[in-house]
C-alpha cells in the first residue's frame, strides 16, 4: 500500500528507544513513518543508565545520530569494593556509559514532531494481504504497509498474537536510582566515579557507574551516579512490595512515588548493613529510588504477516548483560535491512524473525546464566553454596555488561 507520496508507510507502536531507532532508520530509508506512543506526554523524564556496545553505535549511525563525546561518559576500569569499602580487585576495562534520557533526547530530536503522536494507545491490530492496521483508544484506525510493535515488555500487540506467552518472574528484584555527582562525599566520589563499580554482599549484588546528569549534561560536576542493586524476593514478598499505602495492588511494577515508606526504610536499613559505605551513601542520596521485578520473556516468532515485534515486546533479558537497548537497536537494524532486501513485507519480516529470534534467545540464556546466583538464593543450601563458588569478583566483573558474540 502506497500513500499519496508513493512512499511505503510504516507505523511504529511505542515511542521509547527501540521504537525511535526503528522510526528514524525507516525514515532515512525512504519510508513514511508515524509513531504512536501511548503515554500522553513526552517520555524524557526516565532515568536509567545504559551500557553501550559496538552494535548500539552502529545503530545510532544508521539512525542518523551523530556520535560525539557528549553521548556518554567513558570509564577506564572496573572495581569491586568489600563491605568495608576497600577495593578488593580493579581491572582495566574501557567502556562508555550513557543514560536513558540522553539516548531518548538524541533519538527524539532526530525524528519530526509532526510524526510522533503522544496519547496514541493501541487497542487492536490486524494484518491482511494488502495492509496492516491499528485501532486506537479514540476509535480511529490507521493503516500502513508494515507495523513495528515496539510497545515494551507488556506489549498489547504481542498479547494479541501470542496470548499464551507470559513474563516469567526470576525470583529477585533490582533497586535502581540516580544521585547527583555534586551530592556525593569526596570519599564516595573518589571510590566510585569514573569507574564501573561492584559490591558483592552475601546473597546480593550491587553495581554502579556514572551517567549524564540533569539536562543530559556530561560535564564534570554535573553528572549523576546510577546504581542497580539485586535483591531476592519470592512471590509473596514481591506481592507485598507491589502494594501501595492505600492497599492498591500493582502487577509487574509500581510507580516510584507510590512505593510505601516502610519498604523504602527497610531498603535503606539494608544498605547501611550490607553494602560498602560508598554504595550505602549512593543509595541513601538517590532522589527517588525505584525497583523493578526481574523477568524473562521469549517468543517463538517475531513476525505476524505485516506486523513485527521489536525489543522487549519479543525478548526480555535480565539486565545483567546490559543488552536491552542494544538488542532493540539491533532489531531495528535487522528490520530495515530485511525490508530493503526482500520483495514483499511478509518475506522480509519472516527473515527478520528467524534471524533475531536466534539472537534474542541467546541473549536471554546468557542473562539467565549471569542471574543464576540470585535465583539460587531461593533454593536449597547446597545450591546456594554451589552458586557462591562461581561468584568471584573476577567472574562478575569479567561477565557483567560486556559485549558478547553469539
Amino acid at each position: 500500500m502506497m500513500n499519496a507520496s508513493n512512499k511505503p508507510r510504516a507505523i511504529v507502536v511505542g515511542g521509547s528507544l527501540g521504537g525511535l531507532f526503528a522510526a528514524n532508520m525507516l525514515l532515512r530509508n525512504g519510508w513514511d513513518v508515524e509513531v504512536f506512543e501511548r503515554v500522553p506526554d513526552e517520555l524524557a523524564g526516565r532515568g536509567a543508565g545504559i551500557v553501550t556496545h559496538p552494535e548500539l553505535f552502529e545503530a545510532m549511525a544508521a539512525a542518523g545520530i551523530p556520535l560525539d563525546a557528549s553521548v556518554g561518559i567513558d570509564v577506564l576500569s572496573r572495581v569491586t569494593l568489600a563491605q568495608d569499602g576497600e577495593a578488593v580487585l580493579e581491572n582495566a576495562l574501557p567502556q562508555t556509559l550513557t543514560a536513558w534520557g540522553k539516548m531518548y533526547q538524541v533519538l527524539r530530536c532526530a525524528f519530526p514532531d509532526s510524526r510522533y503522536r503522544c496519547g496514541g494507545s493501541v487497542v487492536s491490530v490486524e494484518s491482511t494481504e494488502t495492509h496492516a492496521s491499528v485501532t486506537l483508544a479514540d476509535g480511529t484506525t490507521h493503516q500502513a504497509d508494515v507495523i513495528v510493535a515496539a510497545d515494551g515488555f507488556r506489549s498489547t500487540i504481542r498479547q494479541h498474537f501470542l496470548p499464551d506467552v507470559h513474563l516469567q518472574y526470576a525470583g529477585y528484584i533490582a533497586w535502581r536510582g540516580l544521585v547527583d555527582e555534586s551530592a556525593l562525599s569526596d570519599a564516595a566520589h573518589a571510590a566510585l566515579f569514573d569507574k564501573f563499580a561492584f559490591c558483592l554482599p552475601p546473597h546480593e549484588q550491587i553495581l554502579g557507574y556514572p551517567v549524564a546528569g540533569h539536562s543530559n549534561s556530561t560535564l564534570v560536576g554535573e553528572r549523576r551516579y546510577n546504581f542497580v542493586w539485586y535483591r531476592t524476593s519470592d512471590d509473596d514478598d514481591l506481592k507485598d512490595l507491589l502494594r501501595d499505602e492505600s492497599g492498591k495492588q500493582f502487577e509487574g511494577g509500581i510507580p516510584p512515588a507510590l512505593i510505601r515508606r516502610d519498604v523504602l526504610d527497610n531498603m535503606y536499613k539494608s544498605a547501611e548493613t550490607l553494602l560498602a559505605p560508598q554504595f550505602a551513601e549512593v543509595v541513601k542520596k538517590a532522589a527517588q529510588p525505584l525497583f523493578q521485578p526481574i523477568y524473562d520473556l521469549e517468543v517463538p516468532k517475531m513476525n505476524f504477516g505485516r506486523v513485527a515485534l521489536l525489543g522487549d515486546a519479543a525478548f526480555v533479558a535480565r539486565p545483567h548483560c546490559g543488552m536491552g537497548v542494544t538488542k532493540a537497536a539491533g532489531d531495528a537494524l535487522a528490520i530495515v535491512d530485511a525490508l530493503a532486501r526482500h520483495a514483499t513485507v511478509e518475506e522480509a519480516l519472516a527473515d527478520y524473525s528467524e534471524r533475531r529470534c536466534r539472537f534474542g534467545a541467546s541473549i536471554v540464556q546468557h542473562a539467565r546464566h549471569l542471574g543464576a546466583y540470585m535465583q539460587a538464593q531461593l533454593k536449597s543450601e547446597e545450591e546456594r553454596d554451589m552458586a557462591e563458588l562461581y561468584r568471584t569478583p573476577e567472574a562478575v566483573m569479567r561477565e557483567t555488561a560486556v559485549p558478547v558474540k553469539f
